[in-house]
């Protein structure tokens, strides 16, 4: 049984590796896509459409501030997010990387101001 959870696991972690960003509509710098790959960021989310969890350019409509979106990847608040499931907190991302993430989220605000 652990044999094939741990297949199934590493056929998950295969996927989320394979995910092909350049196919979406917004540019996802490499750095990005390999730290949204090493954290499985990418199981749940995309840049620009709904998946498990909200696209992030609509959580960056939503105007948290930085620090905010690195609060909300360790303490997530699923009231925030009505109409999705909740989100496990993700407390082994560094604060460093947390902090890239939210940078980048925040920078696909299409209408903040330049």
């Amino acid at each position: 049984m652990k044999k094939k959870i741990g297949m199934l696991w590493a056929a998950a972690l295969a996927l989320v590796a394979s995910i092909d960003t350049a196919n979406a509509q917004v540019k996802v710098p490499e750095n990005i896509t390999t730290l949204m790959n090493k954290y499985t960021c990418s199981a749940c989310h995309r840049v620009d459409a709904r998946l498990v969890g909200p696209a992030y350019t609509d959580v960056a409509k939503k105007k948290y501030t930085d620090a905010k979106i690195v609060e909300l990847i360790y303490k997530p608040v699923p009231e925030n997010w009505p109409g999705y499931p909740p989100m496990a907190p993700m407390t082994q991302v560094p604060k460093e990387d947390a902090l890239v993430l939210a940078k980048y989220i925040n920078s696909l605000d299409t209408k903040a101001k330049k």
